[in-house]
């Protein structure tokens, strides 16, 4: 007998009185289909990604992240279905954006040029509804980021095995924060 039998078979006997049964069992459900990225969706999202955290010479960017297949997974598995249409209708927004400004595609723009859009965008952000395509985007770019390796031991201060915890340590203008 595997889990869901035992929860049903559960149910059943008490007569379908647990509480929140359904959502016992839906975790044995297959999850409905989600929207799926297209390739140029990824290059977007890693344009977009290496714009808020671009490579420094002390520091990897986005890209070096892989921030594209990090977003793809997070929308995918952990997005409701009404986030991930918010979320899908803004790479189209970033694309009719970038058109719009300097009819040009995102994909071609000069740096300076993907800034000062995402910055736009990001204003328009900070005013408009709830949640915002643009946050989303810059909340799983940075997660992403900091989460994953390059971030981590590049970007960061990173110790791998720590020594002992010492709460004042006198910090230098300058320096990296500590993973």
């Amino acid at each position: 007998m595997n889990r869901r039998e035992a929860i049903a078979a559960t149910a059943k006997l008490l007569g379908g009185s647990i509480i929140g049964a359904q959502l016992f069992l839906e975790g044995c459900v297959q999850k409905k289909e989600s929207a799926s990225f297209a390739p140029d969706d990824l290059e977007l999202l890693n344009e977009i990604g290496e714009t808020i955290i671009p490579q420094t010479p002390d520091s990897p960017g986005a890209k070096a992240a892989k921030i594209s297949e990090f977003i793809q997974t997070m929308v995918t598995d952990c997005y409701s279905a009404e986030e991930q249409a918010t979320f899908f209708s803004g790479l189209q927004l970033v694309r009719e954006k970038a058109e719009q400004k300097f009819d040009k595609d995102f994909m071609s723009l000069a740096p300076e040029q993907k800034h000062a859009l995402l910055v736009d965008i990001d204003k328009e952000a900070s005013q408009g509804e709830k949640p915002h395509y643009f946050q989303m985007m810059k909340q799983l770019t940075v997660l992403g980021y900091f989460s994953s390796q390059p971030g981590a031991t590049e970007a960061l201060r990173y110790v791998p095995i720590p020594g002992r915890y010492d709460g004042c340590i006198p910090y230098l203008q300058g320096q990296k924060a500590w993973a």
